[in-house]
């Protein structure tokens, strides 16, 4: 392949593919069985490491 070849692979399929890997990434964060470990990594600054 030569450059002009992958520069054009990487033009019309670069971004979908980047798309796609950004929307199956925020999916799996939004998905019901990651609801409390989120939960818990949002409140994990206030909680005091001496009193729970």
């Amino acid at each position: 392949m030569s450059y002009n070849e992958l520069r054009h692979l990487a033009d019309s399929w670069g971004l979908v593919v980047m798309a796609a890997i950004y929307l199956v990434l925020v999916g799996w964060a939004f998905l019901p069985r990651n609801r409390q470990r989120n939960r818990d990594a949002a409140t994990m600054i206030f909680k005091d490491p001496d009193h729970g």
